[in-house]
């Protein structure tokens, strides 16, 4: 990561003998600046945490709530006091593959069914069925104090009762937070001829990875939602002998095409300084506002809001693009006028990216403005 480093100029006093000392002047340290840092983390950064954070060494964090708590540490120790107040950075960083330890793998020990007086501790609650998100607001009043990478595996009577039987589901604690993961379903051991007890054995043990990537990859409820570079949790029976019969979790990183064993990837997540400290800052969800070439729509809106001169209004219906004698100003304006007129319920806390043609180098580049609704104005971003 770059350093910035202010250096103070004195100038050199004179003196001669027949000459008064001349005064001295005051040297003022510059005030530090906003900034907009985009980094990324090298072996020098990572050694501003303290040697009992992993991430000292190992140059990577293994999940994104320890990136997000280490790395504002980082930007506090370099950046503390030599950028501004509502500073940015966009950090990237590795991500380590996921990895952990089960808590408690036993399946006997791991598995619980709910009660009807269980069902009563979720404040509120006079039925005796839940929703995965009712189970999961559930969770912490049953389990309050769990050790980090918990696993239960839960039958309880799930609402409404058309969305499954009742049948175990599993959920794992981990990064402070329950989730529900991916659960091996009967149907998947029958088709891998393993229905009479629903468990992997020790002949799976070297492919466990494969085997399970390949189920997970045919199930379309994770394929229509899956992106590339996401880990997803499987949870699977694995039995070894009668005395070692394990609930396991395997995390799998899915490439775009295959799920295999997470590796390491680069990640970039963003900051913001405020009251002189650092801290994460979630990205604002985007709306995208497209104007289009020789747009019926927002071409009348901009010509009738006033915003241009009579010849870039005229080029503007005529080509439908915009050239570089539009001043930011105006763009600004034009554009305000477009998002005033087609976004009726505008919502605070996004940004609404404008996308439009800017006739650049004899060709149209689409370019984008971006905007905030204030709650009662526009506010452009850039």
């Amino acid at each position: 990561m770059k350093k910035t480093t202010y250096l103070l100029a004195f100038g050199a006093l004179a003196f001669t003998a027949c000459q008064k000392e001349p005064a001295l002047q005051q040297v003022v340290t510059p005030a530090p600046a906003k900034e907009t840092l985009t980094l990324t983390l090298q072996a020098s950064d990572y050694a501003e945490l303290p040697t009992s954070n992993y991430a000292h060494t190992s140059l990577e964090f293994n999940d994104a709530a320890d990136a997000q708590s280490s790395i504002a540490t980082i930007l506090n120790a370099e950046y503390g006091s030599l950028v501004a107040n509502n500073s940015t950075a966009a950090v990237t960083y590795t991500q380590g593959p996921a990895q952990f330890t089960v808590a408690d793998s036993v399946i006997a020990d791991d598995s619980y069914t709910l009660t009807s007086s269980d069902y009563l501790l979720l404040p509120g609650n006079k039925y005796t069925d839940f929703s995965v998100a009712q189970l999961l607001e559930w969770l912490p009043y049953k389990f309050p104090n769990p050790a980090n990478n918990t696993l239960k595996l839960i039958t309880w009577t799930i609402y409404p009762a058309s969305t499954s039987p009742v049948m175990p589901y599993s959920f794992l604690y981990t990064n402070g937070a329950w989730r529900a993961i991916y659960t091996v379903q009967p149907s998947q051991y029958t088709a891998l001829g393993l229905g009479k007890y629903d468990e992997f054995t020790t002949a799976y043990a070297s492919e466990m990875p494969q085997t399970l990537g390949a189920l997970v990859g045919l199930d379309v409820t994770v394929m229509d939602t899956i992106k590339k570079n996401d880990i997803i949790y499987v949870s699977y029976n694995y039995y070894e002998s009668s005395s070692a019969d394990y609930q396991r979790v395997q995390p799998l990183e899915y490439n775009g095409t295959n799920f295999t064993v997470p590796t390491s990837f680069p990640v970039t997540i963003n900051f913001l300084k405020t009251n002189g400290t650092w801290a994460y800052v979630q990205p604002l969800p985007v709306i995208t506002v497209t104007i289009t070439v020789k747009d019926p729509i927002a071409d009348p809106i901009i010509e009738k809001a006033g915003f241009g001169t009579t010849t870039q209004i005229s080029d503007l219906t005529s080509y439908g693009d915009f050239d570089s004698s539009w001043t930011a100003a105006n763009l600004d304006g034009a554009f305000k006028a477009v998002l005033t007129a087609e976004v009726t319920t505008p919502k605070t806390g996004y940004d609404y990216d404008v996308v439009f043609p800017l006739y650049t180098g004899g060709s149209d580049v689409n370019t984008t403005y971006v905007f905030q609704w204030s709650g009662t104005a526009w506010v452009a971003q850039q």
